[in-house]
């Protein structure tokens, strides 16, 4: 179950449950298994320079090696570079839950 967070300037006119939408769509074509994503979107009143950061945390399985993280990554990369206005910053990061992350759906 990923997680994907956009911390970006708040003069940065996007549209966030959009992106978030999009980021999810990348993740289930590159791994149809990884189920929802669950999105988070902090404008920031205070910044420095226009920017986004999309950070996403995936769980560590076998599948997601190097070559299927560097194919997510431009895959990503190239959607969100779509997506923004100009003229802005974009910073992604993925990477790994720790062997503590626990998450479930609770009813």
């Amino acid at each position: 179950m990923p997680h994907a967070d956009l911390k970006y300037s708040a003069d940065l006119e996007i549209d966030a449950p959009a992106l978030l939408e999009g980021i999810e769509a990348i993740l289930q074509r590159h791994d149809p298994g990884s189920g929802d994503c669950k999105g988070r979107a902090y404008p920031a009143a205070i910044s420095h320079h226009r920017h986004l950061i999309v950070d996403i945390s995936l769980l560590p399985k076998a599948h997601r090696d190097a070559a299927f993280m560097a194919a997510l990554r431009t895959d990503l990369a190239n959607y969100l570079k779509d997506a923004l206005p100009r003229p802005c910053w974009m910073s992604l990061e993925l990477r790994f839950s720790g062997e503590n992350y626990v998450t479930e759906f609770l009813e």
